[in-house]
């Protein structure tokens, strides 16, 4: 997976406030938790799922262009491919059967 931050880059000294119960010394220590690594690992999740986010409503309109263009015209190759052939109906009438050559 492709890293949304350098990974080795120094760290820098930060005050966060975080709920005492889930700080608790005995807890934390008795789940051997690395808070710092922890709060990275999190931190780098949602960063990762907002820049996503944001992709897809910066992309919304492109995104829907190209599914309405797919629906009505295909992709390139539909139906050229032997290794999973497309299935058509009409009506209760199978045109296909993907068994008929079992």
């Amino acid at each position: 997976m492709h890293q949304i931050y350098v990974t080795r880059a120094p760290r820098k000294p930060t005050n966060v406030s975080i709920n005492s119960d889930l700080l608790e010394l005995k807890k934390a220590r008795s789940l051997s938790l690395d808070l710092f690594a922890t709060l990275e690992i999190a931190l780098a999740a949602q960063v990762r799922a907002e820049q996503r986010a944001q992709w897809q409503r910066e992309n919304a309109d492109a995104i829907q262009a190209y599914n309405q263009y797919v629906e009505e015209n295909d992709t390139f190759g539909d139906g050229e491919s032997t290794l999973c052939p497309k299935i058509s109906y009409i009506g209760t009438e199978r045109l296909f059967s993907p068994l008929q050559s079992l």
